[in-house]
């Protein structure tokens, strides 16, 4: 009887065919391997999420940052992230609240966590191209934009960020393209003009950099006064870039 169990046991363990206990045993785990989708769910269950609580917070978290109460934004945007951790939008506002609040890294690891999620989410890859960029991470915030452009090619975002990273490549032909691609998409934002501007500049055509900038000037005339450049910070630009653009206002 033993050795009848003992030959049933060996044939189940792997003892036919040539394989040993453990490859058998390999072989049965692989098998089990769940698909992606599968174990996100079990590792978050449907019934777990709260998507109206989610909402609410996200409401509260937006409400909050409206005030500049960065800190409350975040904290409720945060909730609002682990009631429905699949709602991708949810990263967005989390990530560009972060970043707005000079948390850059934290703002980055969100954005990212997001796109683990939806890899193709063109706002998330916007935010995130702009955060890199303000960041320093030129080469990052490229490849972060040009798929964002590549995914929708009327995407003025990605165009104009781009050209703000060429120029501080630099990749001056590259800049001057992207402005202009911007600047022919969303014709009545001064900032992309002052982008055009700055690439032109940068190339030494200061004539063509005088024109482009007079373009912003006409869509908002803050831009004839120094203390308005500041302002620049919150559209990508650099410190460095901000005192090219003073240098071009000077010459209007």
């Amino acid at each position: 009887m033993r050795r009848i169990v003992a030959g049933s046991l060996l044939m189940l363990t792997g003892g036919v065919g040539g394989c040993s206990a453990p490859e058998s045993v390999t072989a049965f785990q692989a098998s089990l391997v769940l698909s992606p989708t599968l174990q996100e769910s079990l590792s978050y269950p449907s019934f777990l999420v709260d998507a109206r609580g989610a909402e609410a917070y996200r409401q509260a978290g937006l409400a909050a940052r409206q005030q500049e109460d960065f800190a409350g934004a975040i904290a409720a945007l945060n909730t609002a992230v682990a009631l429905d951790p699949r709602h991708v939008p949810s990263y967005v506002l989390l990530g560009w609240t972060q970043h707005l609040a000079g948390e850059r890294d934290a703002a980055i690891a969100t954005l990212n966590q997001g796109l683990t999620l939806d890899p193709d989410h063109v706002p998330a890859l916007n935010a995130l191209g702009i955060a890199y960029l303000v960041n320093g991470n030129i080469e990052q915030a490229i490849a972060s934009h040009t798929q964002a452009k590549t995914l929708n090619p009327a995407n003025e975002i990605a165009y104009y960020n781009l050209s703000l990273a060429y120029q501080r490549l630099p990749d001056v032909t590259a800049a001057i393209e992207h402005a202009d691609r911007a600047t022919a998409l969303e014709p009545y934002n001064p900032h992309p003009w002052v982008a055009l501007a700055l690439a032109h500049w940068s190339n030494q055509d200061i004539a063509a950099a005088q024109a482009a900038y007079q373009q912003a000037l006409q869509l908002d005339g803050r831009y004839y006064a120094a203390d308005h450049l500041e302002h620049l910070l919150r559209a990508g630009f650099s410190a460095e870039q901000i005192q090219q653009v003073d240098a071009i206002r000077t010459q209007i």
